[in-house]
């Protein structure tokens, strides 16, 4: 007979530790271009301007390169990458045939409650488009999406979507420069679809608005080559 293992139930709730909270912070400045491609990062200064050790600095520096935002150079700085065209068609790929499927599945499981959380939601992006908060408007379209994934029963859908979009946000956070209106009236074509429960029509504005991407990104990259990968085609 196996000798029964005693084992602690993890706790779900525990507070962010100091990896995660340094992690979301560089991970933020990054999306929102403060950090920009090509610029090096120490991990004695970064560790020294946010009040750590190295080790969480080193962690987090280690979790931006997995997702594509840092390059880590043994015995030289860190460096923020630059964007790649290749990556973010990837991302968009990936993130689409997540979603498209956590919206089919909300639509079996969303009460009143559910379109009453994301009408609130496009409320505040609504604040956000009106007085020009790019940062503000951006977390809050992932709150959006994150909550249809919650909606769905896939809440830890969204933790591989955000692992594999950094590149994506990106250019999305540059797009929001003349594009949050249009992004929010996507948001509300979406919930007027969940909430009719005309599951094709949300498939298909979902879709639209994921696609939006790939339609202007070459526009985005004649404006902004610098942030660009030069290698790329």
């Amino acid at each position: 007979m196996t000798e029964q293992i005693k084992l602690r139930a993890l706790d779900m709730s525990r507070v962010p530790s100091v990896t995660d909270l340094v992690f979301a912070e560089l991970y933020n400045r990054v999306v929102d271009l403060d950090l920009l491609p090509g610029t090096k990062l120490s991990e004695a200064e970064v560790a020294k301007r946010m009040g750590v050790s190295r080790q969480p600095v080193r962690d987090a520096f280690y979790r931006l390169s997995q997702q594509g935002f840092v390059s880590i150079r043994p015995q030289r700085a860190t460096v923020v990458t630059p964007i790649s065209i290749e990556a973010v068609h990837r991302a968009r790929f990936i993130r689409t045939a997540l979603e498209l499927e956590t919206v089919r599945a909300a639509m079996a499981r969303m009460v009143a409650s559910d379109i009453a959380e994301l009408e609130v939601l496009l409320g505040e992006q609504k604040k956000a488009v009106d007085r020009d908060d790019r940062s503000g408007f951006h977390a809050l379209d992932d709150a959006f999406h994150n909550r249809i994934c919650e909606i769905a029963g896939h809440g830890h859908v969204w933790a591989l979507i955000r692992d594999h979009k950094a590149h994506m946000d990106r250019v999305r956070y540059l797009s929001l420069q003349n594009g949050a209106q249009l992004a929010l009236d996507d948001h509300i074509e979406i919930l007027g679809a969940l909430r009719s429960g005309d599951e094709e029509a949300a498939i298909v504005r979902m879709r639209a608005h994921l696609g939006r991407i790939a339609g202007i990104i070459e526009e985005i990259r004649a404006a902004h080559s610098e942030y660009f990968d030069p290698d790329e085609v």
